[in-house]
């Protein structure tokens, strides 16, 4: 028997792996088949099944709005994240900054200090230059919760880019911002493309921000959802909800599907 291999995981160990899965799956298979629903009334399981719900969710023109309005801020968060995450990796991995881990804990804030902290001082910081409710700078305040985790993603991404390929590339003549986009970004698009998806994704899912920030107006998804649960709860609600899980969990294939490519891609070559 090799030594080096692997024990396997005990029975016990296994057993409660399989609970907890199934304790954190239950409530989105729970409301996925509530979302199908024919009934009048939030009940599980339902006594019908139908697209009623959904054809309601997608047939009223707010949701729609709050759907198209979502989106517009995600992409623009999306944008910014990872436009200032690339440059940020960039210049902690190639640096010889003595305080990088300082900058990298300053940098990671957001994702330690609680959203509804980060939202109230966001609040004060918009309402005394006047841009609550601006698209673009709420696009700009999720870009802000959302680098943490692009900056993750692309310095792992970076430090597998090797400098000798850029030194090699600078001797032969090439200028620094011509090494930059033909021979890093390049090399590191399979994890520009992972980092923008999640960072897509968080601020599509982004709750507490937009309640402070958002134009009473205009409304992100996770807003209307809020707002309906406080006013009148529908079924229509397990529809939306159903929805956003759609969209996450067709955005983690994506990216798991890029992650599969950049896999297969490295390798030795001949």
């Amino acid at each position: 028997m090799d030594a080096t291999a692997p024990r396997p995981s005990p029975w016990w160990l296994n057993a409660i792996v399989w609970v907890v899965s199934l304790v954190l799956i239950a409530p989105i298979v729970i409301v996925i088949v509530v979302a199908f629903s024919g009934g009048e009334y939030l009940k599980f399981p339902p006594d019908t099944l139908s697209l009623r719900w959904f054809r309601t969710f997608l047939g009223d023109a707010r949701w729609r709005e709050s759907i198209l309005f979502s989106l517009r801020i995600a992409a623009i968060a999306c944008a910014f994240s990872t436009v200032i995450g690339f440059l940020g990796a960039y210049a902690l991995v190639r640096s010889g900054l003595r305080a990088k881990t300082l900058v990298l804990s300053l940098l990671l804030t957001p994702m330690i200090v609680p959203s509804v902290v980060t939202a109230i001082a966001m609040y004060f910081m918009s309402a005394a230059v006047g841009l609550v409710g601006s698209t673009l700078w709420l696009g700009f305040c999720h870009a802000v919760i959302a680098l943490p985790v692009v900056l993750l993603i692309l310095l792992s991404t970076l430090n597998g880019v090797d400098v000798n390929l850029e030194r090699a590339a600078a001797s032969l003549g090439a200028g620094r911002l011509r090494v930059f986009t033909r021979i890093v970004v390049p090399l590191a698009a399979p994890g520009l493309t992972s980092a923008a998806l999640f960072a897509f994704l968080t601020s599509f899912d982004e709750l507490i921000i937009s309640l402070f920030l958002a134009d009473i107006r205009m409304q992100t998804l996770p807003v209307r959802i809020w707002n309906s649960l406080q006013l009148d709860v529908q079924p229509t609600i397990a529809a939306v909800n159903a929805f956003l899980i759609a969209v996450t969990g067709t955005v983690l294939l994506v990216e798991a599907g890029v992650r599969r490519a950049r896999a297969q891609g490295v390798g030795p070559t001949r």
